[in-house]
C-alpha cells in the first residue's frame, strides 16, 4: 500500500509579494493537494515573522476546509502555552462541527517564536517562565470529554458546542519528551525531522515501544514530517532550495523577512561562516530530483518505519512549489482523486 503523504505549511511570504498572496497561494495549493489525493494539509503557528503568514492555524483550517472536499485539514499545530485550554477545545469543536470528520488537532509545546514574542502572546512574565504543558493538555482533555473532579473549579465549565467531539489529537515534536507523552496517552504522533533529523529515528522508536491504545488511536500512527525541495533536475532543486537554507540561517540569527528568491541569496555577500553554516542546514533538508531523494529518504521512512509522511517545501515560487509536491506524489504512487459526477 503506498505510503501516505501530507503537506505542512507554514504559508512562507515569498520576496516581492505580500502575505494576502501568500495565503491565496496556500488555497490554492489546498485545492491541488485535494484532488491530487494528499491526505491532510496542515498550518504552523508562529509568530513575529516577516517571512511567514501563518499565524492562526484555525482561521487557515476554516478557508481550506470550505475550499477542498476530501482533503483532512489541521494545525501543525497550535501552540498550547500560548493559548488557553478552553478556547482551544471551543475553536476545534466548532470546526468539527462545520466540517465532520475531516479536522486534527495537532499540538505543540514550544512558543512558535521569540521570547518577547510569546511573552507579548502570554501576557505575564510567571507564564512565559511556567512549563505547564502536562497540564494544560490535561485540561485541553478534561473540557473536551467532561472529566474535571467535581471539586476542580472548571467543572461547571462546558466547551461549546458540547454535541460534537473534539477532533483526533496530535502530539509534535523534535525530541523524546513528545513522542514519549503521545504513546502514553493514545494520540497520534508527528516528529519534526527539518528541526532535529538525529533524533527522528529513537523518537518514532520511543512512540511505537511505548504506545497504548486509545479509542482515537487504536494502534499508533506516526508522521514523520521532513522538509523536501524536488525538481526535475538535481540543479534545478539545489537552486531552488538556496532559498529554505537561507531563511533557517536567518532564522538561526534571529532574524527575519520575506523568503528571498534563489538569484537574491545568489546575490548576498555572505561571509564564509554563513556559507559553512548553509551547507550544514542543507543536510536537513532532502534536496533533488526524486530519484536523489528516494535515495535518502526511503531508507529513512524504513528506519523511522513512518505510517506517514508530511512534508514542508519553502519554494519562493510557487508554480515550482506545487511542482516539487506533484513530484513527490508520483514518487509515493499518490492516485489522484476521482471526482464523483452526479446525474
Amino acid at each position: 500500500m503506498p505510503l501516505p503523504i501530507s503537506i505542512l505549511d507554514v504559508t512562507p511570504v515569498p520576496s516581492g509579494s505580500t502575505s494576502a498572496q501568500a495565503l491565496r497561494n496556500s488555497v490554492d495549493l489546498a485545492r491541488f493537494a485535494d484532488g491530487r489525493g494528499f491526505t491532510r494539509h496542515w498550518f504552523a503557528e508562529h509568530h513575529n515573522s516577516g517571512g511567514i503568514a501563518s499565524t492562526t492555524p484555525e482561521i487557515m483550517i476554516a478557508r481550506i476546509a470550505h475550499e477542498t472536499s476530501h482533503i483532512r485539514v489541521g494545525s501543525g499545530g497550535v501552540m498550547l502555552p500560548n493559548h488557553a485550554p478552553l478556547k482551544v477545545a471551543e475553536s476545534f469543536r466548532m470546526l468539527e462541527a462545520l466540517y465532520p470528520s475531516r479536522i486534527d488537532l495537532g499540538i505543540g509545546r514550544a512558543p512558535g517564536t521569540d521570547m518577547m514574542t510569546a511573552l507579548a502572546l502570554r501576557r505575564t512574565q510567571e507564564n512565559l517562565n511556567a512549563d505547564n504543558f502536562p497540564q494544560e493538555l490535561a485540561e485541553l482533555l478534561a473540557f473536551a470529554n467532561g472529566a474535571f473532579p467535581a471539586e476542580h473549579p472548571f467543572r461547571a465549565v462546558t466547551a461549546y458546542p458540547n454535541d460534537v467531539p473534539l477532533p483526533p489529537i496530535w502530539l509534535l515534536g523534535s525530541s523524546g519528551y513528545s513522542s514519549q507523552m503521545s504513546a502514553e496517552l493514545g494520540m497520534g504522533f508527528a516528529f519534526a525531522h527539518h528541526i532535529n533529523a538525529s533524533a527522528a529515528i529513537p523518537a518514532m522508536k520511543v512512540y511505537r515501544d511505548h504506545f497504548e491504545p486509545s479509542a482515537a488511536f487504536p494502534k499508533p500512527h506516526a508522521i514523520l514530517a521532513v522538509s523536501i525541495i524536488a525538481a526535475d533536475t538535481d540543479e534545478e532543486a539545489n537552486d531552488l532550495a538556496l532559498s529554505v537554507q537561507y531563511a533557517f540561517l536567518r532564522i538561526q540569527s534571529g532574524r527575519s523577512g520575506p523568503l528571498a528568491s534563489p538569484a537574491e541569496v545568489k546575490a548576498y555577500a555572505l561571509s564564509p561562516y554563513e556559507l559553512n553554516q548553509m551547507g550544514a542546514i542543507r543536510e536537513r533538508h532532502f534536496v533533488g530530483s526524486p530519484s536523489t531523494i528516494s535515495e535518502r529518504l526511503l531508507p529513512l521512512i524504513e528506519k523511522t518505519q513512518a505510517d506517514e509522511l508530511m512534508i514542508l517545501s519553502m519554494v519562493h515560487d510557487h508554480e515550482a512549489r506545487k511542482h516539487s509536491y506533484e513530484l513527490m506524489a508520483e514518487l509515493f504512487d499518490v492516485q489522484p482523486v476521482i471526482a464523483q459526477v452526479v446525474g
